[in-house]
C-alpha cells in the first residue's frame, strides 16, 4: 500500500476567485482544499505532454533541419 504524504501550502487568491471557487465547492460538495488539489492535478496532467516531448528527437540519427526541409518540400 502506498501512502501519499501532504504538504500544506499557502496561496493568495483574488477575492473574486475565492467567491467563485466556494460556489463550485458548494455545488460539488467538496472542500476548497480538494478543489485546489483537483485543479493542480488537471494543470499538471495538461502540461505532462510538454515535459515528455522535450528532447524526444535526441536519440535519433537525423538532422532536424534536413527533416524540416524534406517535410516542407512535400507541400510544393
Amino acid at each position: 500500500m502506498v501512502v501519499a504524504t501532504s504538504v500544506r501550502t499557502v496561496i493568495d487568491l483574488p477575492e473574486e476567485q475565492v467567491t467563485r471557487l466556494d460556489a463550485v465547492c458548494r455545488r460539488d460538495g467538496i472542500s476548497r482544499a480538494e478543489a485546489v488539489r483537483r485543479a493542480v492535478a488537471a494543470y499538471l496532467d495538461a502540461h505532462q505532454a510538454e515535459d515528455q516531448a522535450f528532447g524526444m528527437w535526441r536519440e535519433r540519427d537525423l538532422d532536424g533541419f534536413k527533416y524540416e526541409r524534406k517535410a516542407r518540400g512535400e507541400w510544393m
